[in-house]
């Protein structure tokens, strides 16, 4: 993979771009393309990448071009069928003078257009220009493996989009003041994620999954700007589901997962993959073995707190698969060290403190020499393999009683136990018609995002009440009302928690934060399919999650890790602000910090850091609580950061000069 940015006068008059702000844009994210930059400028126009060279190592140099130079394109990603893509579009007459699957993308935009996202297959955020027909298409991969944001902005006379792999880069452009949304940070402590399209930046976007945005160019006018979708998760209505018997169904389970393991082993350079004591990771790293013919090289994390390890399981699937792991320990000291860097990695607050753990994994994976590692990431979102996915199918029954829906009423019952606030019912009623109906996530963020209750400040508090997150999100309402309520809640797991999280700040992030590309046979598209396709019983049997998964796993794994129930991948929560916080976290949690920023009252968050250990760990809010108040630790670290580096004594993130 790599990283893109660039800039695209919009204002109709097709202004000489300023190069060195383009450099800079470049610049500021090295870290995801170490190994060269390449550069395209035209009227108006402004294109950069920075290279992690994977595929064509020798002549794979971006932008590339079509044969008469008037398509150009930058690329990062990859495409897991470009023999076949290649060797089809030569075949009508198209020539190729490299060996990287970059060179795609002006061949089939010559045929297709802004089509040609239809015969991609990989994952991937490319902007393309054509000068004959004055036009430029930014795209983003499907399920959003690959980040891509953009920005319009006023910059001297006239009007400019920018665009870039990372926040950083539109920042570096000098172009926009960063400063806060305050409706991305409510939403960011809504799904304790930022899925998009909002950022934590005022005017800064997200280009959703499955998206493009389309720029046409006419001489002497405005550009139009068009954002559209090319590709949603697609699930059969409510009794339209595949039926069918559980060996076939793991026949042809077992075929399309093989074959995208095998497709994601496509490189000029070694690949390696992660290994927890998951199913998940383990199915991956057997599939790769027996397609490499070898054991896989494997990496594995060690939690110190006993409680939390899972190195044991690990090292049983390795002991069975032939590899041997190598192993990064991660512990309270290693996740203080890491935050602030994490952070200005993600370049949002992050509450999940296993993403630490994962940036010291993939700087491992950097410092052993390699750059592609596989991961298991999506089977839980595809495969119902979340607790509250089990709660819910339990608890659904009461959904259907006339009047007050009785899951506001349990979850009424939880906070009331736990001494919790409650939110409008109207608000509630609001978010669950947004989502088409009762779901298990809204369970689950219902309780942890009562911490923006407890620790809002007035003004803040004011917005969280007024604001629904979840129309942000630009859901298909009515078709989600034809789903079974499973399928709807994994439709919400594709659209959320996986975009936001799981390939964000635990994801490309900190993966690309180290020059390593992370790649994730689960969310091949046929992988996807075959698994929307079932009925939802082969997803979550009575209370078994990832049914049909542990069913083929066993063909591949011994018999108790096919079958080992989820364990969730945790990292130690207190040491970021209980006893002996550092110095920086005690500047930031400081009531002069909190009253700069805004965001939180400070009597409430000194009330919950002295108070919060008086709630059983039994009790939801004790949760809600915990993850509160990482998320004030880490949204004043952000704040630091990027927006006023006088809140505490670490450095904050500063773009490259524009020279």
């Amino acid at each position: 993979m790599c990283g893109i940015a660039g800039m695209v006068d919009i204002s109709g008059l097709r202004r000489p771009v300023d190069q060195a702000r383009v450099r800079a844009m470049a610049q500021a994210i090295v870290h995801r393309g170490p190994d060269d930059d390449g550069f395209f400028f035209a009227p108006g126009i402004g294109f950069a990448n920075r290279r992690l060279s994977i595929v064509g190592l020798a002549d794979g140099k971006q932008p590339l071009a079509n044969e008469d130079g008037t398509v150009n394109c930058v690329f990062n990603g990859e495409f897991y069928d470009y023999p076949e893509l290649k060797a089809e579009l030569m075949g009508r007459g198209h020539s190729f003078r490299t060996h990287c699957d970059t060179e795609l993308i002006p061949h089939l935009w010559e045929d297709h257009q802004d089509r040609l996202v239809d015969r991609l297959h990989g994952q991937f955020a490319f902007a393309v220009h054509d000068s004959r027909n004055q036009r430029v298409l930014l795209a983003r991969d499907p399920f959003g493996i690959c980040p891509l944001y953009w920005a319009r902005v006023r910059h001297g006379e006239g009007e400019w989009l920018l665009f870039g792999s990372e926040i950083k880069a539109i920042l570096a452009s000098g172009m926009i003041t960063p400063r806060p949304d305050r409706r991305g940070i409510s939403s960011f402590f809504t799904f304790f994620s930022m899925p998009g399209p909002l950022s934590c930046f005022e005017n800064i976007h997200a280009l959703r999954p499955g998206q493009v945005l389309d720029i046409r160019l006419p001489d002497g006018r405005p550009a139009v700007v068009d954002r559209r979708s090319y590709f949603d998760l697609e699930y059969p209505a409510h009794g339209q589901e595949r039926i069918g018997s559980v060996p076939a169904l793991a026949d042809e389970f077992e075929k399309v997962l093989y074959d995208a393991v095998q497709r994601r082993l496509r490189a000029d350079v070694p690949v390696v993959s992660y290994l927890s004591g998951g199913v998940d990771s383990g199915i991956v790293v057997a599939m790769a073995s027996k397609a490499l013919g070898r054991p896989i090289p494997s990496f594995t994390i060690r939690i110190t707190d006993p409680a939390l390890d899972e190195t044991s399981r690990a090292m049983e699937t390795a002991r069975h698969v032939g590899c041997d792991p190598y192993v990064v320990d991660f512990g309270p000291q290693e996740a203080l060290k890491a935050y602030p860097e994490l952070i200005t990695a993600a370049e949002s607050p992050v509450i999940d403190t296993s993403c630490a753990a994962l940036l010291m994994l993939s700087r491992a994976v950097h410092d052993r020499g390699y750059k592609v590692v596989l991961t298991g990431e999506g089977s839980d979102e595809w495969l119902a393999g979340y607790p509250w996915h089990k709660i819910h199918k339990m608890t659904r029954f009461m959904d259907l009683i006339p009047g007050m829906p009785m899951s506001h009423k349990l979850r009424d019952l939880v906070m009331f136990l736990g001494r919790g606030p409650r939110y409008p019912v109207s608000q509630r009623r609001s978010i669950r018609d947004s989502v088409g109906g009762h779901n298990g996530w809204l369970d689950m963020y219902g309780i942890v995002s009562m911490s923006k209750l407890r620790l809002f400040s007035p003004d803040m508090l004011e917005l969280a009440v007024s604001h629904n997150p979840y129309q942000d999100l630009e859901l298909p309402t009515e078709k989600l009302r034809t789903y079974h309520p499973l399928n709807r809640e994994l439709y919400l797991s594709g659209r959320a928690h996986l975009v936001g999280l799981l390939l964000n700040a635990k994801g490309d992030r900190i993966a690309m934060h180290n020059s390593v590309e992370a790649r994730y046979p689960f969310l091949d598209e046929q992988v996807f399919k075959f698994i929307a396709s079932i009925h939802p019983r082969y997803k979550l049997r009575r209370t078994t999650e990832k049914y049909l998964l542990r069913v083929m796993a066993e063909r591949w794994l011994p018999k108790d890790i096919a079958w080992r129930q989820k364990a969730m991948f945790r990292a130690p929560f207190d040491s970021l602000y209980l006893e002996n916080a550092p110095r920086f976290v005690e500047q930031l949690l400081s009531d002069e910090s909190l009253r700069k920023t805004g965001y939180f009252e400070p009597s409430k968050v000194q009330h919950w850091r002295e108070h919060y250990k008086n709630l059983s760990r039994l009790n939801p809010a004790r949760l809600s609580v915990e993850m509160g108040l990482v998320g004030v630790v880490s949204t004043q670290l952000w704040h630091h950061t990027y927006i006023d580096s006088s809140l505490c004594d670490l450095p904050g993130w500063k773009a490259p000069v524009v020279a």
